[in-house]
């Protein structure tokens, strides 16, 4: 709040500053408790003193009648410069220099310039107190005079909505943007591969090899992807593998011209950059996000995610028919330089490196704790010695058995039993992606809305885990009895809507039980999570050669229960690794 104030006269016995009144010849501001004291111009016979300096930038204008000079401070690299600005109409006030400096350290204090001055006004801008008209008004000078009054709305804050916008979700909302391009970039080539298979001639086989090639790569940097972040950075380790996953999109189409082989490598090489997606930005939201936001910021990051591939799937085609396949990769590829350019801007691996960050937020997300540092070593032993890190394995193989079967095998569902043409098909894909979205969201401020009100963390994330396992094994039960396409393909939404609510379960518990090792504990269960895809979607379609798709669903609900009875059993929502 700005405030300006007309202080009379002789010795400026009474001055006004960030809401505090001081009365006596020195006046002192305390700001939120903190020992800083603004800039105070005192006046004591004719003699103007700098008595203490702040870290803010405090400019008082001076004036009597038409006659005004201005004092302004200025900080720079911990050093306090004063400047006494005049003009032509100042005559012999300033004497005997228009501009002159100061400095002042470890309490020294410096007189500065002689100025005669009968009447002075004062203003001075104030970001963070009010005062009255009430208190304004029993203000009075050293002479019993009562000239002080009150001006509201002299000078009035202009500081940007977007500069006072909370740091940490500034950092919540480019991880978002990350996750959005890496499952465009994914899911694109479930798009172009049927063209691309047209032109060179690939079989069913061949297709078959392109598309589990990602994964060679993407196993591989999840467990080093951790410990990379864990050691030297969220920030370093998640531009990487943007950039590299980035790269490796856009060199798609050249490597599909070389040869498969270099097809191959190419896909590979864009698996472990996006590997190390997950694991780096699980690290740097532990620094950055306070336990009261988690479930919200990861369930906004990870929609992302599902974001990106309805994005993907809607462009695509589009792309294809308009300027063939290859554009799908070039333009898709190309949006990871504009990231990576506000990344490298506005990112820090920690609140501690980021200077622009007021330390009312800093106070908010350390929440008193000890600062989150970089680890050297990674305690394996100890790791996978604690019940709940294997808690979070097993549950994230038996969460991604069902998730990935769903999603891959879904297409080939609505096709086979529900009988909608390939096009229906697309179209109800698009679907589940979109409910997984939204119901991330819901979840994610159900689960912080119970941590605020005092609900323990444990019963939280048992809570939302138990959701996001028997939702879909209840669902996927319903689905050998419905009669008609449009109830099946409601139990289908409802199971991924449900399904979602795992982001604010075993998707937030890394940082729950080891802050400091999130990466490592993210990279092991999602190994897991990443091994249960694979073999989940192969051993689908062995099923269905001999069975039946209830074989399916029966396989996938069995694993939700084990997951379910696994989780509430030996999770913990406590710190368990320092």
């Amino acid at each position: 709040m700005a405030i300006g104030g007309l202080i009379s006269n002789r010795n400026l016995g009474s001055f006004i500053g960030s809401g505090k009144v001081c009365q006596a010849e020195l006046a002192i501001t305390h700001y939120r408790g903190e020992q800083s004291a603004i800039a105070v111009a005192k006046l004591v016979q004719g003699t103007i003193f700098y008595q203490k300096f702040s870290n803010r930038r405090v400019s008082i204008c001076l004036h009597s009648g038409e006659r005004s000079f201005t004092l302004s401070q200025r900080r720079s690299r911990g050093r306090c410069g004063c400047s006494l600005a005049s003009d032509s109409s100042l005559g012999s006030w300033l004497q005997p220099i228009a501009e002159d400096k100061i400095s002042a350290s470890d309490g020294q204090h410096k007189e500065y310039q002689h100025v005669k001055v009968n009447r002075t006004c004062a203003y001075y801008k104030s970001e963070e107190y009010d005062i009255t008209g009430e208190e304004a008004a029993s203000l009075a000078s050293s002479d019993g005079s009562n000239e002080t009054v009150l001006f509201e709305g002299n000078v009035q804050e202009t500081t940007p909505w977007w500069e006072s916008f909370p740091k940490r979700w500034v950092i919540v909302l480019l991880c978002f943007a990350a996750f959005l391009l890496c499952n465009m970039d994914r899911v694109n080539m479930s798009i172009a591969i049927l063209p691309m298979s047209q032109e060179f001639n690939w079989n069913s086989a061949t297709v078959g090899l392109i598309q589990s090639s990602f994964f060679w790569g993407y196993l591989l940097t999840q467990i080093l992807g951790g410990i990379w972040a864990d050691k030297i950075g969220g920030k370093l380790v998640l531009g990487f593998g943007v950039v590299w996953w980035s790269i490796a999109t856009v060199l798609t189409p050249i490597a599909a011209r070389v040869g498969l082989p270099c097809l191959l490598i190419m896909r590979a090489f864009m698996g472990i950059g996006e590997g190390v997606a997950m694991p780096a930005m699980n690290n740097i939201l532990s620094k950055w996000i306070p336990v009261s936001e988690r479930s919200r910021s990861l369930a906004l990051v990870y929609s992302g995610m599902y974001l990106g591939s309805v994005t993907g799937l809607a462009f695509s085609p589009i792309l294809i028919h308009n300027f063939g396949w290859s554009s799908v990769f070039y333009s898709f590829g190309s949006l990871g330089s504009i990231w990576f350019a506000l990344w490298l801007r506005k990112a820090y691996s920690s609140p501690k490196e980021d200077p622009e960050l007021t330390a009312q937020e800093k106070r908010v997300i350390l929440g008193g704790s000890m600062s989150k540092e970089c680890v050297s070593v990674i305690p394996w032993r100890l790791i996978l010695s604690k019940a709940p890190v294997w808690a979070l394995i097993i549950s994230h193989f038996c969460h991604n058995w069902g998730t990935f079967i769903l999603l891959t095998w879904m297409p080939t569902y609505y096709n086979q039993v529900l009988k909608f043409n390939l096009t229906e098909s697309g179209l109800f894909c698009v679907l589940p992606w979109l409910t997984m979205a939204v119901f991330a969201n819901i979840g994610g401020w159900i689960a912080d809305t119970l941590v605020s009100r005092g609900l323990s963390i444990t019963a939280v994330r048992k809570i939302m885990q138990s959701i996001g396992f028997l939702g879909p094994a209840f669902f996927l039960t319903q689905l050998s009895h419905v009669r008609t396409p449009a109830m099946a393909v409601l139990c289908m939404a409802c199971s991924q809507g449900s399904d979602a609510f795992s982001q604010s379960g075993l998707y937030s518990n890394h940082q729950d039980i080891g802050p400091r090792y999130a990466g490592v504990l993210l990279g092991l269960s999602n190994t897991a999570g990443v091994l249960a895809g694979v073999f989940g979607t192969a051993a689908t379609g062995y099923i269905l050669q001999r069975g039946s798709w209830d074989d399916v669903f029966k396989v996938a609900v069995a694993l939700y229960i084990i997951g379910t009875l696994v989780w509430n059993f030996f999770s913990t929502g406590e710190k368990v690794l320092d």
